[in-house]
C-alpha cells in the first residue's frame, strides 16, 4: 500500500471520528484528552474498539473470580456501564466493576440497600480474569509459536542453508542476537546454555511491541506498557540470575576486590552497595521497558487527541489540523517500530550481562 493511500485512509477515519465528536457537542461535555489517553493505555476487562455517537463498540472478555471458596465465570458485559451482577451461588452482595476510587478498575462486591445506595464490602474477590492485556499476551504467544513452527518447517523442507519466507526474515535477527549479544556477553559455553531463555525473551518482547502498534482488533494491546508484565519479565531474569550464581559471585559481593579496606570495615559500605545492586538491576529492566513503551503510546495518542481538541474550538480548525497530526503521528509510529526492536535488544542484552556476571564469565576470556 502506498504512503498516500495510508495517509488518505487515516485522514478519512479521523474526519469521521471528528464529525461524530462534533455531533455530540449537544451534550455540552468537553473532550477530555487525559482520560481518553489513560483509558487506552491501561488494562481493561473489555476490548473497546470504537465509539459512534453514544454507542460503544466493545468485545466483552471472560471474567473469572474466586470468592468465598467459589469460582465464578461470566462475561464482562454483565458489568458494563456500572451494572451489578449476582451469579448463582453468591451468598451476599453483588459483583460490580468499580469505575471510581476506591478500587478503581477492580471488581468489588457491593451490598445494595432498599433505597438503592450501595456499599463496598471489605473482602475483594481474587480476580483471574482474561483482561485485554492478558488476551494480548496469549495472541503474542500464539503468533510466536506459529512463526517458529513455520521457520522449523522451512528448514526441514529446504535445509539450513536455504531459508525462504519467514525463515529468511527471522534468521538474520536470530544470528545477530546470538552472535553480537549472547555470545559476545556470555561466551559460547554459557551462551548455548542460556540461549533458549534469552531468545524467547527477545522475540516475545519484540512481537508484543510490534503488534501493540497495530490499531486493529485483536492487536494493539499495550502489553509491554503494562508495569505488571514488565515486572514479571524482570523477575524471570532476576530468578535465572540468582539460580546461576556461584561462590565467586557472592565472594565479590561480600569482599569486592580492589576496594580499599576502609570501605568494607568497620562499616560495610561497599558490600551494602553491591547487595543493593542485586535488586536494582531487575528494577532497571522493568522501568526501562515499561516507560519507553508506554511513553510511545501516549505520544501517538496525544497527536490523535489534538484533532478533537481543536475540533471543539471549530470544526474547520479540526479539519485543518488533522493532516499535520496524522503526519506527526505516523512519524512517531514509525519511530516506535525502531523502539520496539531497541527495547527487546536492550532487555536481552542486559539480561545476558547480568547472568554472565552471576556465572563469573568475563568477556574476552574463552570458556
Amino acid at each position: 500500500m502506498h504512503i498516500k493511500s495510508v495517509l488518505l485512509s487515516c485522514l478519512l477515519l479521523v474526519q469521521g471520528l471528528l464529525s461524530a465528536q462534533h455531533n455530540n457537542e449537544k451534550t455540552d461535555k468537553s473532550f477530555d484528552a487525559g482520560s481518553t489517553i489513560i483509558e487506552h493505555v491501561l488494562d481493561a476487562h473489555e476490548w473497546h474498539i470504537a465509539t459512534i455517537g453514544h454507542h460503544h463498540i466493545t468485545v466483552p472478555l471472560p471474567i473469572i473470580l474466586f470468592h468465598e471458596g467459589h469460582l465464578y465465570c461470566f462475561s464482562s458485559s454483565r458489568l458494563a456501564h456500572g451494572e451489578v451482577y449476582k451469579p448463582d451461588g453468591l451468598a451476599a452482595g453483588w459483583f460490580r466493576l468499580q469505575n471510581e476510587a476506591p478500587h478503581k478498575g477492580r471488581i468489588v462486591v457491593v451490598s445494595v440497600g432498599e433505597n438503592g445506595e450501595s456499599e463496598i464490602l471489605p473482602k475483594l474477590p481474587l480476580d483471574f480474569s482474561i483482561t485485554k492485556n492478558v488476551l494480548g499476551l496469549f495472541i503474542a504467544a500464539a503468533l510466536l509459536f506459529l512463526i517458529f513452527m513455520l521457520v522449523a518447517r522451512n528448514y526441514k523442507k529446504h535445509g539450513i542453508n536455504a531459508p525462504k519466507g519467514v525463515a529468511a526474515l527471522i534468521e538474520p535477527i536470530y544470528l545477530f542476537i546470538r552472535n553480537d549479544v549472547i555470545y559476545s556477553n556470555m561466551g559460547k559455553k554459557y551462551g548455548d546454555r542460556y540461549m533458549p531463555y534469552l531468545m524467547t525473551l527477545f522475540f516475545f518482547i519484540l512481537i508484543n511491541n510490534v503488534i501493540g502498534l497495530v490499531p486493529i482488533f485483536p492487536l494493539g494491546g499495550n502489553t509491554m506498557g503494562n508495569i505488571a508484565v514488565a515486572l514479571t519479565l524482570a523477575l524471570f531474569t532476576f530468578i535465572v540470575t540468582l539460580f546461576s550464581t556461584n561462590k565467586h559471585y557472592w565472594k565479590h559481593i561480600v569482599n569486592a576486590p580492589g576496594v580499599p579496606w576502609w570501605m568494607k570495615f568497620p562499616l560495610p559500605l561497599m558490600p551494602l552497595i553491591e547487595a543493593m545492586e542485586i535488586f536494582t538491576k531487575p528494577f532497571v529492566l522493568m522501568i526501562r521497558l515499561f516507560a519507553n513503551i508506554v511513553a510511545g503510546h501516549i505520544v501517538v495518542l496525544g497527536f490523535v487527541c489534538l484533532v478533537f481538541i481543536f475540533g471543539e474550538i471549530g470544526i474547520g480548525i479540526g479539519y485543518g489540523v488533522s493532516p499535520l497530526t496524522l503526519i506527526f503521528g505516523l512519524f512517531i509510529d514509525l519511530l516506535e517500530i525502531i523502539v520496539a526492536f531497541i527495547q527487546a535488544f536492550i532487555f536481552t542484552m542486559l539480561s545476558s550481562i547480568y547472568i554472565a556476571g552471576a556465572v563469573g564469565y568475563e568477556p574476552g576470556k574463552p570458556r
